[in-house]
């Protein structure tokens, strides 16, 4: 199987030269995901919607590549207050409760605008039929 570029059409992914995510044969790679609501256009303020935009964007992108988040097999969080790790925590064990990935999480100075509390990137392996 040949590498597979998956986009969401933003411009901003030939600008900073990067996909959405990468299939590579079983795999698949979601780059980081920040909480951006695409249906309105917005960044909520709270890191609760924001956790649940990045899983919503992040299962559109592995649906498109064939993937579901059932075949994510790690996931690395990154966020930029450490207070909102249990909110953000509550959101994974929704959505990640029952495929439980390997995990990491750091807490970091900052994302790319103020506005941005998580990111999120996973990697996905295809179940064998």
């Amino acid at each position: 199987m040949s590498r597979r570029l998956i986009s969401t059409g933003s411009p901003f992914e030939k600008t900073a030269g990067y996909s959405r995510a990468v299939v590579d044969g079983d795999l698949c790679f979601v780059a980081g995901t920040t909480g951006y609501d695409y249906a309105s256009m917005t960044m909520p303020p709270d890191v609760t919607s924001q956790s649940r935009n990045c899983f919503k964007t992040i299962e559109a992108a592995l649906k498109e590549a064939g993937f579901a988040l059932a075949d994510i097999v790690r996931a690395t969080y990154y966020l930029t207050d450490v207070k909102d790790a249990d909110a953000h925590f509550a959101v994974c064990g929704e959505v990640l409760g029952e495929i439980r990935p390997a995990a990491t999480l750091l807490v970091v100075a900052a994302l790319l605008k103020p506005e941005m509390k998580v990111e999120i990137e996973v990697t996905a392996k295809r179940r064998a039929s």
